[in-house]
């Protein structure tokens, strides 16, 4: 994701600050000037890093700190103030309510990824339990239907359009009156895009939302554009009432800063970002934590809610009783991969944790879905039994999954240093009298499993000390939740 180089010299630009001895106006110049650099590489308005600069300022007014401030905590605390402020249009987006119909239609230029975002947008509420369908309204451009139908059916979301009717009005009226009538909860309106703003596509866009009435419309926008959203959104905002916003390919642009910083100029509140081409490329977007993680402070909270909204079980009572009885399994860890993969991409969980912006965790999440494959091809006496693999079991495996006999034996040994560590982990804590639980592990033990993993983990931490915070910070987010 490009806006990570951006949260990268952020961070960097903050740790070069906390680095000086003694925190003074010079040091405070030197930092705002490489945060005002950043931002405008990222493609942020001129007269927004100019104001920033400025607040930041006034907030640390060194002549009238009172003596024994932390100087480093209120500059930090400045900086993540006015980055929030300048994302945060003050508006609260739509919130759709269950048991009822809410109708979301989508507006853009063509080619901003309206029909892919349509899509992610389906998933993402499928996902939290939402009964959704899309409507195919874009009767424009070649094609649009048998993209929408194609995304739909792989995401298996109910879907409506038409190959014969021509007007839009009537295709997105027909498909949300059977919706509707249908028990649905979320109904997603996908509406044709132009490449210019032409007045045919305005007025296509308000028969469509007479036809529909819709509880919000979200308009879709290509980060690409950088300031120029501000403009785009604006023109459409004074058409329909533009409710909401999503910026999407922020993975593949430098300007992204700009969009984002942009369209929340609109009073149009950022709900989503798009980082990618796959349905799971879709992220909250919620100011705080996006702030947070672009500093590389993380956001654990966000996390921990994560877990709870994927069901993931914190406690795991059953297989703490196995671990403890040494019987954890290769059951046991697939199960655990399964719940990982529930909380969406592996590179959005780890980008959750302090310090992990701009790490590359593709490999790590090729490894997981490669190991869950092969152990998909293992029978329930090998999944319940590792030690009863043979040489001949490794080669069926490997035939079955698809996969090279050496991959079968990583992920073997993958799990008996799993399982070794956690049974260690288990008696040392019996030892101590603390709970037998695996949030028990010390900061070491943790800190080897992550080396396997991916080796940059521990050095973005900072160490078994930044590792030992983090974990620390966790439990105590965890507390909040019960």
């Amino acid at each position: 994701m490009v806006l990570a180089d951006l949260g990268s010299k952020l961070s960097l630009a903050l740790r070069n600050m906390a680095n000086h001895t003694v925190i003074d106006q010079e040091v405070l110049d030197a930092m705002l000037t490489d945060i005002s650099r950043a931002l405008l590489q990222a493609d942020v308005n001129v007269q927004q890093v100019k104001q920033l600069r400025t607040n930041v300022k006034e907030l640390v007014n060194f002549d009238n700190l009172a003596s024994g401030i932390n100087k480093r905590k209120l500059i930090e605390s400045a900086i993540m103030k006015e980055l929030c402020s300048m994302l945060d249009p003050g508006v609260a987006p739509f919130e759709p309510k269950k048991k009822r119909p809410n109708v979301i239609m989508f507006v853009g230029l063509q080619g901003a990824g309206k029909t892919t975002t349509c899509t992610k947008y389906a998933h993402m509420y499928k996902r939290k339990g939402w009964k959704v369908g899309l409507v195919c309204a874009d009767t424009f451009r070649a094609g649009a239907f048998d993209q929408l139908k194609q995304n739909a059916t792989k995401a298996k979301i109910p879907f409506y359009g038409s190959y014969t009717e021509t007007d839009p009005s009537v295709i997105a009226g027909d498909g949300v009156a059977k919706f509707k009538q249908e028990g649905y909860e979320i109904i997603i309106v996908d509406t044709s895009g132009r490449h210019r703003q032409e007045g045919a596509l305005f007025e296509e866009m308000e028969q469509i939302a007479q036809a529909t009435e819709p509880d919000d419309i979200v308009f879709v926008m290509d980060s690409s554009i950088g300031q120029a959203a501000h403009d785009q959104a604006k023109a459409f905002k004074e058409k329909v009432k533009v409710g909401s916003c999503i910026i999407t390919k922020l993975d593949g642009h430098a300007k992204g800063g700009g969009a984002l910083s942009a369209v929340a100029a609109t009073q149009a509140p950022i709900i989503h970002i798009g980082t990618g081409e796959h349905i799971d490329d879709f992220e909250d977007f919620e100011v705080k934590a996006f702030v947070s993680r672009l500093l590389g402070k993380g956001n654990i909270a966000g996390l921990m809610e994560r877990m709870k909204e994927a069901d993931v079980d914190l406690e795991g009572a059953e297989m703490m009783k196995r671990l403890a009885s040494g019987q954890w399994t290769l059951r046991d860890m697939r199960e655990q991969f399964q719940a990982v993969m529930k909380m969406g991409p592996l590179s959005n969980i780890m980008n959750s944790f302090p310090g992990m912006q701009g790490l590359d965790f593709r490999e790590s999440s090729l490894r997981i879905k490669r190991w869950m494959t092969i152990m998909d091809s293992m029978t329930e006496g090998e999944l319940d039994e590792p030690k009863v693999m043979s040489q001949s079991r490794v080669l069926r495996i490997a035939r079955g999954s698809g996969y090279f006999p050496s991959e079968v034996i990583e992920l073997l040994e993958q799990f008996k240093m799993m399982q070794t560590t956690m049974s260690k982990t288990m008696k040392m804590n019996k030892k101590h009298g603390k709970q037998t639980d695996v949030r028990n592990m010390d900061s070491h033990t943790v800190a080897q499993m992550m080396q396997r993993m991916n080796p940059q983990m521990l050095q973005h931490l900072g160490g078994v000390n930044g590792l030992d915070a983090m974990m620390r910070e966790m439990e105590k987010e965890e507390k909040k939740l019960k």
